[in-house]
Formats: C-alpha cells, sequence, structure tokens
C-alpha cells in the first residue's frame, strides 16, 4: 500500500490527539503554539484521510494509520480530471444582471470570467456581486470586468494535478471552487473545468462507500 507522507506537524498533531482525545482544535493549537487557521488545513488532510475522526462539539479522535492505508492509495491516484465538473463561464463585457441571473439558473458560487478570446480572465463570486449591488452599481450597465478578480490573482490548477494538492488549495484559501485550465501562449490559459467542495467530497463518499 502507499501510505501518504505526513509533514512534522501532522505527525505531532496525531500524537497530541492520540494522547489526549477527545480534544478539540484550539486545544491543539494552544499546544503547539499556533493559531486555529495554521492547523486548519492539517487537520482537514488528517480527518479528510481518516487517520482523525472529528465529531462536532467533541472534538478529535484517533482512528488509525490502517485507514489512510486503505483511503490514502485511491485518493492518491485521484488527479483533477478525474472528477472535475462543467464551469459556468461569462464573457467580460457581460452585464452585471446577466451574470447574476446566469450565477442562480446554474446555482453556482463562482463565475470564471473569460476574454473575447475565450481565455480566462477573471472570476467573480456571489459575494463580489451583493457587494457591487448594494454599492448602488447600475447591475443593466454595469460589465462584469469591472468587478471581477482578474489574473494573476486567481488560484488555478491543471487537470493533472492530484486531488489531494486541490483540496488543499481550496482550503488555505478559502474558497469554494478552482478553475481548471490549459496553459496556451505564457500566462493565457483556457478554462477546461472546475473543481469544487462538492467534488471532493462526492470523492470521498464514493472511496468510502466502495
Amino acid at each position: 500500500m502507499i501510505v501518504i507522507q505526513l509533514n512534522q506537524r501532522q505527525q505531532k498533531i496525531i500524537e497530541i490527539v492520540k494522547e489526549n482525545e477527545p480534544i478539540t482544535s484550539e486545544q491543539i493549537a494552544s499546544i503547539l503554539n499556533v493559531t486555529r487557521a495554521t492547523l486548519r488545513s492539517d487537520l482537514a488532510i488528517l480527518t479528510m484521510t481518516g487517520i482523525l475522526d472529528a465529531r462536532p462539539k467533541v472534538g478529535y479522535f484517533y482512528a488509525g494509520i490502517n485507514k489512510l492505508n486503505l483511503i490514502g492509495n485511491d485518493i492518491k491516484n485521484k488527479r483533477v480530471e478525474d472528477i472535475m465538473s462543467v464551469p459556468v463561464i461569462a464573457k467580460k463585457d457581460e452585464s452585471l444582471y446577466e451574470v447574476i441571473v446566469n450565477m442562480f439558473l446554474s446555482d453556482v458560487g463562482s463565475i470564471y470570467i473569460v476574454d473575447d478570446e475565450e481565455n480566462l480572465c477573471g472570476i467573480v463570486s456571489r459575494k463580489d456581486l451583493l457587494k457591487a449591488t448594494i454599492g448602488g452599481a447600475d447591475i443593466n450597465k454595469m460589465p462584469i470586468g469591472m468587478i471581477m478578480t482578474r489574473t494573476p490573482n486567481i488560484i488555478t490548477v491543471e487537470k493533472e494535478d492530484n486531488v489531494v494538492l486541490v483540496a488543499k488549495k481550496i482550503i488555505e484559501h478559502e474558497i469554494d471552487s478552482i478553475p481548471v485550465v490549459e496553459s496556451i501562449d505564457g500566462n493565457k490559459c483556457k478554462v477546461l473545468g472546475k473543481i469544487s467542495k462538492t467534488n471532493i467530497t462526492r470523492l470521498f463518499l464514493d472511496i468510502v462507500d466502495n
């Protein structure tokens, strides 16, 4: 079996949980003298791979390394292209109104914005649209390109990337989804799909069920 390599802090967290279970994230952070935010990605990886068991309002329990061996091998072999879904895309000159309608009809949290050549140039979230409407913008006239987060300030992944890496990016950057892209001629890239918390959660459920 292939075992995912744990870093030094993750190994220390396991030892702390084994000795003090059940223990909360606040208590673990206090013992390690770090913030809860610092531990967020480590705890997510340890719970998703099955080493720790998290119980709401109780804390973390040690579940065992064997689960990591059984589940980790499947996870390590999964690539973004195996679980990515169809992205929702809009052109940068579309109005806020058009994008708002598109977002809610598609029931997504983010829409990827492309230029006239279909290259990724931005991303807009529900929060961005809410800020714009509260700010009094004319949603029928203002182009979405005025409020979008622009490249290169967008987190992206490629279809060959490992799912564990993507999960870590989503947690570290506190975002709902990441565009899957293919680099074209330098800094330009085409949107191939998206990978979200839902995609990753569905993967883990499928692996556990099987």
